[in-house]
């Protein structure tokens, strides 16, 4: 994954398949991974189900493109969306691009934007299908972006006097950290580890994105990966060596 926070992106909003509610989180999440130059929001604003996106577009800049619906029961937002991404594909402009959708449709879009060298991130409902998933360098769930965004509010400083916000509770469901994933994360170990058995750890987060696009430790309830393996203490070793500046540390893990 590359980690340039100067990268430059083109999101591309389904807004057909994608709720406007964390509108405001979602882009906050984005702008982690790069700088989104190329904003769009694809679907047919003649439509009442899409109007809620409508007051979040002066808001965050974001341009709208009208679709209308030719043919009933046919997505033409996905065909927009399309042939859109491959004309700023041509032109050169950004290096990644963001597609926010939960359909499958977008699987081949997906592929063929790696095969010319882009960073493709996605950002879905947990029901999205596994092909678009994998079909991207890394897919980040709305869930976990809704439910930080949650944590967030409830957090807020209180001004004296001004009344509580009554936001909804944080939701609870996370991930389970099963055999499975145990499993994942020790193979994952051995194929960095050295001769004694240890592996950098950002490393082994780096390969795990590799493997599965999703892996994110909010999905199991933990913000970074070095609290989630601290918790595994049954399974793995934690080693924090000091390097030259004392306030950094290179964090290794091994498997017990």
């Amino acid at each position: 994954m590359n980690n340039n926070k100067e990268l430059k992106l083109a999101v591309l909003i389904d807004a057909d398949n994608i709720s406007y509610t964390h509108t405001k989180a979602m882009l906050d999440e984005i702008a982690k991974l790069g700088i989104p130059t190329i904003k769009r929001i694809y679907g047919d604003w003649t439509k009442p189900a899409v109007n809620g996106w409508k007051a979040q577009l002066l808001e965050h800049a974001i341009t709208p493109v009208q679709q209308y619906s030719y043919t009933y029961g046919k997505n033409a937002t996905d065909s927009a969306m399309i042939i859109d991404a491959m004309d700023i594909l041509h032109a050169e402009k950004v290096e990644g691009f963001c597609i926010v959708s939960s359909d499958s449709d977008f699987t081949r879009l997906a592929t063929r934007l790696r095969e010319s060298g882009m960073l493709v991130i996605g950002i879905g409902e947990k029901k999205t299908p596994s092909p678009f998933i994998v079909a991207c360098d890394k897919f980040i769930y709305i869930e976990i972006i809704s439910r930080q965004d949650m944590k967030d509010k409830e957090t807020e400083v209180k001004i004296p006097g001004q009344k509580a916000s009554k936001s909804k509770p944080v939701s609870k469901e996370v991930d389970a950290i099963n055999d499975k994933f145990i499993k994942l994360l020790k193979s994952t170990i051995d194929d960095l580890a050295d001769d004694e058995g240890w592996a950098f750890l950002a490393e082994v987060g780096g390969l795990l994105l590799k493997k599965r696009p999703d892996f994110d430790p909010r999905n199991y309830g933990f913000t970074k990966l070095t609290p989630l393996i601290k918790s595994l203490g049954k399974y793995f070793v934690i080693d924090e060596r000091e390097v030259e500046k004392k306030h950094i540390k290179h964090i290794y893990v091994k498997n017990k």
